[in-house]
């Protein structure tokens, strides 16, 4: 769980993604060996066709069509036709061509909206204080922050010696690195041991190569080196004079670990650890106490962990425990013993083991923290004289402090039923505070210093949200659907008061469940413009990811896939049955995987939505995992199955959107992609998109919309974000008639 990552230094919660998914996919609404039976949600079952309110809005003039020219895809006898398939061709000028048209189409269906856009945008900028400070963090004596300036896209890091008197020092300025790109995304962010230097990457296209750099602080200037494409992990020796670095293979997969000596030619770097298996993926951190470099090689159902020790980087890495299959673990560090977070022998919710430093083999194991059924371990962050465990109970997250004196545990406490809380980087090892993040969809992101000795919290810093707003005017609950098998799957609600469930309220329904990704919920000043409207916002907690615990997400990948989407439906038809709202206004959203989910459940029941938002959506599933040479297909093998294995080639093919489309009523849909998105080709939403268009029955629109300079996470910059969430939510709201 530890780690000295300086990245992204404004205060914030972050949603972790080891696949095809995205945080900041999503409208933001807070920024088996047998196939299953869907004979309830066939795709090919009849269904009426869906209302749109605003008859403006239906496709008044064609839109782009794009060229059927088929080819034949051939696997274990079973062939496929794929009209479309010749949109992979991404420097083929037909594809820009056809690109640009459907973006000039979305522009122009867009129009009628421009006003309402404008003054979306404006009312969710106004309330962003814009010139703002991140709360500091200490680091040897140095207190570390960023800042924003009104008017600039990007934060600016800095430091001082003094909090309070000390001279600023200007360490990286995103707006001057960013220049005149349209994109630009800061990797890496790590001061050396010593502070003088700057080790610093940047990406300028959303492809998510990096290049790195090193910084001279005290002159200004940047050494020679510049080592590009990296992807995310950097470290420094102890001394600060040697770099360590990951690269990628041909699929983009990080693989070869690095080491760089300052001042010398990046031709002679040595690979001082390389990962063979394609289904494996190597990152790398350093440990709370500094002491470690801990080099992962990890896949969906398996880990492993070699260590460098900081002072001795020219020691090949140790292997701390080999992989054994469908065992994980995760390593900190404290004194004189490695902690070892792991599912080994069934734990499955997760346990905590101890071994000596120099023996790390299992046969060296102790237990510290038993396995419980019911609580999924997330993690544990060790300082000298206390332990944090991270948990996870009925869907929601609890922090648990253990005092290494006295063994005396206490949970620390929260007034409300629906919030997140996580760890905020705590760099400091010998230090009684534990610095959170703590938020609910009515109450703006916190930064707070618990004293674990004391048991007292201390706010440093609440989001602030300029004008008129009022946590009291909002309510939040947590509300449970029945799945069809009779799971719960849960389920947070926030509304503006007063409330009352007779079916007329709009609502928009959020979820992902996919990679064993918890979609928490949090603050987001943006939906407030919903919120004031009258829309419900929901999240649906299905499985795939792991609220729930650990099973959770096993119910919900592989050949359980189904759960997902089944769990999902489940969920809408009780917002629909329990007056929340209806169908005719009952708007969806996911991103990436969560896409996926989109393009799965709409297939399914058209009926049931009144219009569907599907980002970066992952939904050409069973062309892409049959394709090596694209970016994560052997990574996720163990998430989605290998179709080369004829049952899973099957149960892919039952709910892979594009496969599954037919002659039906869909809802309006916006769908949105990047033209170099490295997780999620821009190909599979305009396949989609290609497919529908000529195979619905309805005259609802379809909008594709290609950032053509971008990636998998959209828009870089806050204000061209908050121009993206402006052009989302006049979508949902027109197709609303609001």
């Amino acid at each position: 769980m530890s780690s000295n990552e300086m990245g992204g230094m404004v205060e914030g919660l972050e949603l972790r993604d080891s696949g095809r998914g995205a945080a900041e996919a999503g409208l933001e609404v807070l920024d088996p060996e047998t196939a299953h039976d869907a004979s309830r949600v066939s795709p090919t079952a009849p269904h009426e066709q869906n209302r749109v309110h605003d008859s403006a809005f239906l496709e008044s003039s064609d839109p782009p069509r794009a060229p059927r020219r088929p080819t034949l895809l051939t696997t274990h006898a079973d062939t496929r036709v794929d009209d479309w398939f010749w949109l992979r061709e991404k420097e083929n000028p037909e594809v820009r061509e056809y690109l640009d048209a459907e973006n000039a189409w979305t522009s122009a269906q867009m129009a009628p909206t421009s006003e309402l856009q404008e003054q979306l945008y404006r009312e969710m900028l106004g309330r962003i204080q814009e010139t703002d400070l991140s709360v500091p963090e200490r680091i040897d004596g140095w207190w570390y922050y960023a800042r924003t300036e009104e008017g600039k896209q990007y934060p600016i890091h800095c430091r001082r010696r003094d909090l309070v008197e000390g001279r600023e020092e200007i360490i990286l300025d995103q707006n001057a690195l960013a220049g005149g790109s349209p994109y630009f995304r800061l990797g890496a962010l790590r001061p050396s041991p010593d502070h003088r230097l700057l080790a610093y990457a940047i990406d300028l296209s959303g492809d998510e190569r990096y290049e790195l750099f090193v910084k001279d602080l005290e002159t200004g200037e940047l050494l020679p080196e510049r080592i590009a494409p990296v992807t995310y992990g950097v470290e420094w020796s102890a001394d600060g004079r040697v770099l360590f670095y990951v690269t990628a293979d041909a699929a983009e997969r990080p693989f070869r670990l690095h080491r760089h000596e300052l001042g010398e030619s990046v031709e002679t770097d040595r690979v001082i650890f390389e990962e063979p298996d394609g289904r494996f993926i190597v990152s790398i951190e350093k440990t709370r106490s500094r002491r470690f470099i801990l080099v992962h090689a990890s896949s969906h159902s398996s880990s492993e962990v070699r260590v460098i020790e900081a002072d001795r980087p020219f020691d090949a890495p140790r292997l701390l425990a080999p992989r054994e299959p469908n065992v994980e673990y995760a390593v900190e560090h404290h004194g004189d013993r490695f902690l070892f977070v792991t599912n080994d022998g069934g734990a499955v919710n997760f346990k905590v083991m101890a071994a000596p430093v120099e023996s790390t083999s299992k046969a060296d194991w102790v237990t510290m923290l038993e396995h419980r059924e019911q609580v999924k371990l997330d993690g544990v962050d060790a300082f000298r004289d206390h332990l944090a465990f991270y948990e996870r109970e009925d869907a929601t997250p609890h922090i648990r402090i253990r005092d290494l004196g006295t063994g005396e545990e206490h949970r620390i406490e929260f007034d409300e039923e629906v919030y997140t809380v996580q760890p905020a980087r705590n760099p400091e090892f010998d230090t009684a505070m534990l610095r959170v993040v703590y938020t609910s969809p009515v109450t703006p992101v916190s930064v707070i210093d618990y004293d674990v000795r004391n048991r007292i919290p201390t706010l440093l810093k609440r989001q602030p949200v300029l004008g008129r707003f009022d946590p009291k005017l909002y309510r939040t609950e947590r509300a449970f659907a029945t799945a069809e098998d009779g799971t719960r799957v849960p389920l947070s609600i926030v509304y503006r008061l007063p409330m009352v469930r007779d079916g007329g309220r709009a609502m928009l329904l959020q979820a992902y469940g996919s990679y064993g990704v918890n979609f928490d919920p949090a603050f987001s000043s943006n939906a407030i413009s919903l919120l004031d409207r009258g829309i419900v916002l929901a999240i649906a907690h299905i499985r795939g990811g792991e609220e729930m615990g650990r099973r959770w997400y096993e119910e919900g990948k592989l050949l359980s896939k189904w759960n997902t989407f089944t769990d999902f439906i489940a969920a809408a038809e009780y917002l629909v049955d329990t007056g929340w709202t209806s169908r005719d206004r009952l708007v969806i959203n996911g991103g990436s995987a969560g896409g996926l989910l989109m393009g799965a459940v709409t297939n399914c029941r058209p009926d049931l939505f009144a219009a569907v938002i599907a980002e970066v959506p992952f939904v050409d599933v069973l062309t892409t995992m049959l394709d090596e040479t694209i970016p994560l297909t052997m990574i996720e093998y163990e998430e989605w199955g290998n179709p080369q294995e004829k049952a899973y080639y099957d149960y892919i093919k039952s709910y892979s959107p594009y496969d599954n489309v037919v002659p039906q009523p869909y809802p309006p849909m916006l769908v949105t992609t990047g033209l170099n998105d490295p997780r999620v080709a821009y190909w599979e939403p305009a396949k989609w998109v290609a497919k529908l268009r000529a195979t619905k029955t309805d005259t609802n629109p379809i909008l594709l919309k290609t950032n053509m300079g971008a990636g998998h996470s959209g828009a870089s910059g806050r204000y061209d974000y908050l121009r993206e969430v402006a052009f989302k939510y006049a979508f949902v709201l027109k197709v609303l008639g609001r």
